[in-house]
C-alpha cells in the first residue's frame, strides 16, 4: 500500500516519517557534537556535513509537506477527545514547520557569516548564499535563533514520542502501529 487510507499510513508517508526522524535526530546530535570540536579541519568537515544534511532535510521536508497536502490522513481514534485531536494536528503542523524553518535559519547563518566558507552539498556542488547582509551581528542572531529552534524542536519530538507511546501502551490503540508498517484495507 503506497498511499494513505482512512485507517493506515501508506508506505511513502511511513518512509518519509522514519527517514526524516533519523535525519533530524542525527542532525541534532551532530550539531551538538560539532560545537565542542577544537581541531579546525575536523570542525570544517563536520560543519559541511551538518549543512549538507540540513539541505537534505529541507528538500525532503518540502517534498513531505507536498505529499501530506495531497494525501488523505488516517482518521484518529474515535474515542480520542476533540481537543486532543486538535492538539495532535497542531503539533504535527509545527513539526513540519520546524523541518523547514530550521534549515532556513542554518542557511541564513552561513549566508550572513563574514567567513567566506562555501557550503558544499556533500562535496558535489556549492550552495549559493541567501541575499542577506553579511555581518557578525546578523550571523549571531541567526545562530541564536537556529539553536533555540533546534532545542524547541527536539523537545517537541520528545513530546511526540511520548504521545505515540501513550497511545500504544495506555490507550491501546493503533496510532503507533500504523506508522510502523502499512496495513491492508
Amino acid at each position: 500500500m503506497i498511499r494513505n487510507t482512512d485507517t493506515s499510513w501508506g508506505l511513502v508517508s511511513i518512509l518519509f516519517h522514519w527517514i526524516m526522524a533519523i535525519l533530524f535526530l542525527g542532525q541534532f546530535g551532530l550539531g551538538w557534537y560539532m560545537q565542542g570540536v577544537k581541531n579546525l579541519l575536523d570542525q570544517y568537515y563536520l560543519y559541511q556535513w551538518h549543512k549538507s544534511f540540513g539541505f537534505l532535510i529541507f528538500g525532503l521536508a518540502v517534498l513531505r509537506a507536498l505529499w501530506a497536502i495531497t494525501s488523505r490522513r488516517p482518521r484518529l481514534p474515535d474515542e480520542m477527545p476533540a481537543g486532543e485531536k486538535t492538539l495532535a494536528r497542531g503539533s504535527h503542523a509545527v513539526l513540519y514547520l520546524f523541518l523547514i524553518i530550521l534549515p532556513l535559519t542554518g542557511w541564513s547563518i552561513v549566508s550572513t557569516s563574514p567567513l567566506p566558507i562555501a557550503t558544499r552539498f556533500f562535496g558535489l556542488f556549492v550552495i549559493p548564499s541567501l541575499p542577506l547582509g553579511i555581518s557578525m551581528h546578523s550571523e549571531q542572531i541567526w545562530s541564536s535563533l537556529h539553536g533555540f529552534l533546534a532545542y524547541a524542536a527536539i523537545f517537541l519530538v520528545g513530546v511526540h514520542v511520548l504521545a505515540a507511546l501513550r497511545h500504544h501502551f495506555r490507550n491501546k490503540d493503533d496510532v503507533l502501529i500504523r506508522m510502523i508498517w502499512p496495513r491492508p484495507r
